[in-house]
């Protein structure tokens, strides 16, 4: 068996499509584009390289972008100031804060100052309470994009035992909780799990978001399970890869995400539709 490869490219560039189209249907109705604003603290490379993205996106689907690009040693209180000015600002709908940022802010704080009606990361604890009570307005982006792929590929949740390695907020967390409510059977490993190898093989669908190289082996993955990897990592080369073994895996698994190409562009996708959410809860409530 060879896994079929989940193209995250292909099924961003249909969803960017039907964004674009909405986008300028909201354009010719309230005589603007749906606004992004980005802040970005300090020079983090990897940082750099994703807001970038996250701007042409917005070009590419028609939305007005404004990057706020803070120094390194700026204040959490001089962070919570932009914040609070683009909370005001009826052109921005949908606002984020690029992490990592530097370690001497309050990363809590400065979240927490984002408004919940622009929050288009979905970080906010409302947001979070709003998905674990199954109604959430925005989902978290990575999760998001995940569960698009699923659905574009006729790939079925309901019933499946579904384990999602990694327990972060961002995407491990969401990510168990959205395959929740599509009526799986989830289970979350993580750095303490006992055994992971024989956890991993119960999985009909194994979602891996540890950003650990190839912690993810063939061994680990039943046969015809769909593997979806959401690490980012570099190996000794200094190739990108995720932590799936890709190649010994794709031997084992139904269908596979490749990286680059699967989760990521997804990922930014899914802040485009976001936006557009948030721009057209803020038209109807004005």
């Amino acid at each position: 068996m060879t896994a079929k490869l989940i193209d995250g490219k292909v099924v961003s560039a249909k969803i960017r499509g039907e964004i674009r189209e909405a986008a300028e249907a909201f354009k010719a109705e309230r005589k603007r584009a749906p606004g992004l604003a980005v802040v970005r603290v300090g020079e983090d490379p990897a940082s750099i390289v994703y807001v970038r993205n996250k701007l042409r996106a917005c070009e590419e689907v028609g939305f007005y972008s404004e990057p706020h690009i803070l120094s390194e040693d700026v204040t959490t209180e001089e962070v919570i100031k932009v914040i609070e000015s683009l909370n005001a600002d009826p052109n921005i709908d949908g606002m984020l804060v690029q992490l990592p940022i530097p370690r001497h802010l309050d990363e809590k704080k400065i979240l927490a100052a984002v408004s919940d009606d622009k929050d288009v990361d979905a970080f906010h604890t409302l947001d979070a309470g709003h998905l674990t009570l199954g109604d959430a307005n925005v989902l978290p982006c990575t999760p998001a994009g995940i569960m698009e792929m699923l659905k574009h590929y006729d790939i079925e949740v309901a019933g499946k035992e579904c384990v999602v390695v990694g327990r972060s907020n961002i995407v491990g967390r969401p990510m168990a909780a959205l395959l929740l409510a599509a009526d799986g059977t989830v289970t979350i490993a993580h750095s303490r799990t006992k055994d992971l190898g024989s956890v991993c093989r119960r999985a009909d669908i194994l979602v891996s978001a540890v950003g650990r190289a190839k912690v993810i082996t063939a061994d680990m993955v039943k046969e015809g399970a769909v593997v979806v990897d959401v690490g980012m990592n570099r190996n000794e080369e200094g190739k990108l890869c995720g932590d799936v073994d890709f190649d010994a895996v794709s031997e084992v698994a139904s269908y596979i995400t490749p990286v680059p190409g699967g989760v990521g562009p997804m990922t930014v996708t899914m802040l485009m539709k976001n936006t557009l959410i948030a721009a057209k809860n803020a038209a109807e409530n004005n």
